[in-house]
Formats: C-alpha cells, sequence, structure tokens
C-alpha cells in the first residue's frame, strides 16, 4: 500500500461554556505528532475560547482528530488543507 503524502494545514477549534477542555486537550496529546503548533487565545467577554493548530499528516489522521474534537459538546472545529 502506497504511503499518503503528508498535508500540512489548520484547525480552529471553537469551545464554548460547558465545552470538555480535558478531553479536549487529551485528544490533541493523542494527535501530537501532528501538530506543529497551538495557540489558545481565551475570549472571555464572549464565555468562548480559541484554540488553533497548525497541522501536518495525512488526511485519514487529520480527519481523525478533527471527527473526534467535532463530536464534542460545546465544541465546533473548522479545518483548511494545502498541498
Amino acid at each position: 500500500m502506497e504511503a499518503k503524502e503528508p498535508r500540512i494545514g489548520a484547525i480552529i477549534v471553537l469551545v464554548t461554556e460547558g465545552g470538555d477542555i480535558q478531553r479536549i486537550n487529551a485528544l490533541i496529546s493523542e494527535h501530537a505528532d501532528l501538530i506543529l503548533g497551538r495557540q489558545g487565545i481565551p475570549l472571555r467577554d464572549r464565555s468562548t475560547n480559541v484554540i488553533s493548530l497548525v497541522v501536518e499528516g495525512d488526511t485519514d489522521r487529520i480527519g481523525s482528530l478533527t471527527g473526534k474534537l467535532g463530536r464534542l459538546t460545546g465544541v465546533k472545529v473548522k479545518s483548511v488543507l494545502a498541498g
């Protein structure tokens, strides 16, 4: 089976009140080999946290991470891949 070409991309995770930050962090840690960079920004006046991830890996692994994150309560996920 041929190896999939690695892709580079960004994942934006919006976490509203009631979002399980510990579970989010656990999922991100489980996929640490994909993560090139991470930034977290609390928007206290909106009761929202924004986590931005720069990722590199095959589309299956990146899709696995975004899918697992997106199924969590209080979490919205958007991603974009290039190359």
